[in-house]
């Protein structure tokens, strides 16, 4: 049996006032994939240029981490930056 892991993950950018919120199955490939910018389908990240890893947790169960990604997005700003 394969121990899968999954992370959810916040970044920021250079001045730390945009929050990007994100759940992947590898955290050092999507890392380099914002900071190079090569995800085409994310332009929010791309835009306001939200490239600097600053918060993440990992998981064994993809549906508890989807989970987890809502509550944090569903949160306000000031308790996501506490």
């Amino acid at each position: 049996m394969h121990s899968f892991q999954y992370y959810v993950y916040i970044l920021t950018n250079k001045n730390n006032n945009v929050l990007y919120i994100g759940v992947t199955n590898n955290l050092a490939r999507r890392s380099y994939e914002h900071r190079e910018q090569t995800s085409y389908h994310d332009s929010f990240t791309k835009k306001y240029n939200v490239n600097k890893l600053v918060y993440y947790e990992n998981y064994q169960d993809i549906r508890v981490a989807i989970a987890r990604e809502k509550q944090l997005k569903a949160g306000s700003r000031q308790k996501k930056i506490l």
